[in-house]
């Protein structure tokens, strides 16, 4: 009897802990953006990197976030809103410009690091957004990219 209502009382704890996070959303503004800072707009590239950058990266790492439906509900809403967070909070795409140069050296060792070893673009952002997926050859190119870049520095 007694495991009956500590199970009973914890079903109906979790479900109004999923309620009252729905009435806390997300900030989804989108920042003001100078597109003469964007990172694709100061630097030469290829059409097909800039849109493997589009697609894998500008959603956390610009000011760019596209919000699909599943980020209006919690607790999905504060895990992906705190990866954006994060994201732009390490580097952001549209603020390429006002880096200096040995920071923006930095971001791209730091990119290339992350694409080296998998860890960029995060397997559960692909899962979700297939688009964003990078072929080896894709990675090697943006990688060659960001090195090439980094040397012009």
């Amino acid at each position: 009897m007694k495991k009956y209502f500590t199970k009973k009382y914890i079903l109906t704890a979790f479900i109004a802990f999923l309620i009252i996070g729905q009435f806390f959303p997300i900030d989804k503004k989108t920042p003001t953006t100078d597109a003469t800072k964007d990172f694709i707009n100061v630097t030469k590239h290829s059409e097909e990197l800039a849109f493997h950058l589009k697609s894998a990266c500008y959603d956390c790492h610009s000011n760019e976030t596209k919000y699909p439906w599943y980020t209006s509900v919690f607790p999905f809403s504060r895990w992906i809103g705190g990866h954006i967070k994060n994201g732009r909070k390490t580097l952001n795409f549209s603020e390429w410009a006002d880096l200096e140069k040995n920071k923006k050296i930095q971001k791209l060792e730091a990119s290339i690091d992350a694409i080296e070893t998998n860890w960029m673009p995060m397997k559960t952002y692909v899962f979700m957004h297939p688009q964003a997926k990078m072929e080896e050859l894709d990675k090697k190119a943006l990688i060659k990219w960001f090195k090439k870049l980094s040397n012009e520095l």
